[in-house]
């Protein structure tokens, strides 16, 4: 017994991960040194001072909603929030805490993920900066051929309607028919070009009949640990229409952002619900996404919803990088997107698909 106590002894105090436990009162009992190793505070002042007092501003009052929902026993897989180290510098830690009620204390295990979130960061923003400059770079070579094409199409007519019966110079004549064959050629190159821009636009994102349910199974199987960790409740109804003509890559990036935005956002203390429905409205085809969680201020916030780094609300993972893509892949595709929401009253997206 005594060996066994003492292998545990060095468990604790050698894993590189950070190990402690804390009471229901919300201070820590006991740490591992790898916890003061990591945060910059000696074990005393760890121990003497609220756990609050170490976390992130932002994230203090959404950890405590989430430290009551332990104390009722239910446990805490794969949460994350932002401490701070004595330093000034702050870290993102990933936890998994099990409580024991009848000691009113939570055995918790923490990770350092502060470069995995500076990595995801930087991937996020490369993302965003790469699809502002395709679109820039498509709009400005849509919009140098149309308007060319406008003093193309004034010279061609200008030529045309020139009365030529009064030249009698056979060289102005001659001149006056090489401009008019020029012009033709160039209007046909002009016309050639925005055909093939058009063209190469459709041909860059494949398009095919996509199914909904494969999709949807698909973004389910990638991320399966964070639905069974939040207990996710789907309800789906493709009854409508079961497939949509779009981009498949694109269709399931709409389809994960929207879904991690609502198991993220759920209400703490509450099941979330997320409804996804097929709907025709006027030959339109229509997907509904519906949640039950925090919500935001529509009203407040109008026509920033979809902006890039646009964020509503106070929690660390609002980057304002998700809703931006899925805008960007719904209008590149010629579709809609439009959001209803209030707070603590859930979110509802309705996309809508060009036929």
């Amino acid at each position: 017994m005594n060996k066994l106590r003492l292998n545990s002894d060095y468990f604790f105090k050698f894993s590189p991960d950070l190990l402690c436990i804390a009471g229901f009162d919300g201070f820590f009992k006991r740490i591992n040194p790898a916890v003061s190793k990591l945060l910059g505070y000696t074990e005393e002042e760890l121990l003497s001072r609220p756990i609050d007092d170490f976390i992130h501003p932002s994230d203090q009052n959404i950890t405590s909603q989430y430290r009551e929902n332990i104390k009722k026993g239910n446990p805490l897989l794969n949460y994350e929030n932002r401490y701070i180290k004595k330093n000034g510098e702050i870290v993102w830690l990933a936890w998994t805490s099990m409580p024991l009620e009848d000691e009113s204390l939570v055995y918790a295990i923490a990770k350092d993920i502060t470069h995995k979130k500076k990595l995801e960061e930087e991937r996020n923003a490369l993302l965003a900066s790469l699809s502002i400059m395709n679109k820039r770079l498509k709009d400005l070579s849509f919009t140098t051929s149309h308007d060319l094409r406008g003093p193309v199409n004034n010279l061609f007519a200008i030529l045309h309607l020139l009365d030529t019966s009064e030249i009698k110079s056979p060289e102005t004549l001659h001149l006056i028919e090489l401009l008019k064959t020029t012009a033709e050629k160039l209007e046909v190159k002009m016309n050639k070009h925005l055909d093939a821009l058009s063209e190469n636009a459709k041909v860059s994102v494949k398009i095919e009949d996509v199914s909904l349910a494969e999709v949807l199974k698909s973004v389910q199987k990638s991320i399966g640990a964070l639905i069974e960790n939040s207990g996710v409740v789907f309800q789906i109804n493709f009854s409508s229409f079961q497939t949509i003509n779009f981009n498949k890559e694109y269709l399931e990036s709409i389809f994960l952002n929207l879904i991690t935005n609502s198991i993220k956002y759920a209400k703490p203390n509450t099941l979330p619900i997320i409804s996804i429905q097929s709907k025709m409205v006027n030959d339109v085809k229509r997907l509904i996404f519906t949640d039950n969680g925090i919500g935001f201020d529509k009203d407040a916030v109008k026509d920033r919803v979809f902006g890039l780094s646009q964020t509503f609300n106070t929690r660390p993972e609002s980057k304002g990088i998700g809703l931006y893509l899925v805008h960007t892949h719904m209008t590149n595709l010629g579709g809609h997107i439009s959001v209803e929401s209030k707070i603590n009253e859930g979110t509802e997206f309705t996309l809508s698909f060009r036929g």
